[in-house]
This record gives C-alpha cells, sequence and structure tokens, in this order.
C-alpha cells in the first residue's frame, strides 16, 4: 500500500463526513479500504512468522511453524 492511496482513503472519508459519496466513489473506497486491510494483516504475519518464544523449559518455538494458511 503506498502513500497516494492511503491518502486517497484519507480524502475519500473526509468527502464522505462532508458532502457524501457518489456511488463510483464508495465502491473505490471500498476497495481501497480492503487493499489496506490485507496489506497490514499481511504486514503482521511477516512480522510474527519472524519472532520465537522461548518456552520455560528452554525450548524455542517459532510461531511461523504453528500457522496454518488460510
Amino acid at each position: 500500500m503506498n502513500d497516494e492511496k492511503i491518502a486517497r482513503i484519507n480524502e475519500l472519508y473526509h468527502k464522505s463526513k462532508r458532502e457524501g459519496l457518489t456511488e463510483e466513489e464508495k465502491k473505490e473506497q471500498a476497495v481501497l479500504r480492503y487493499e489496506y486491510i490485507q496489506a497490514v494483516k499481511n504486514n503482521l504475519r511477516s512480522t510474527l512468522d519472524s519472532v520465537s518464544i522461548q518456552e520455560a523449559d528452554g525450548t524455542i518455538t517459532d510461531l511461523s511453524k504453528g500457522r496454518k494458511d488460510h
């Protein structure tokens, strides 16, 4: 997700509060929000995949190994 798309999300949000959106703008907003949410999820997954937890018994557990891809 680039800065231009984030700026457009914010622009559409502010316009929706001021005067409302056309149907086309509502669809654009929905698509951009979906892309943003997917980018956040992917970023979180990537971060968690690089995390390891040391258990009380001293063993190391990688969070990525226990994850099921959906």
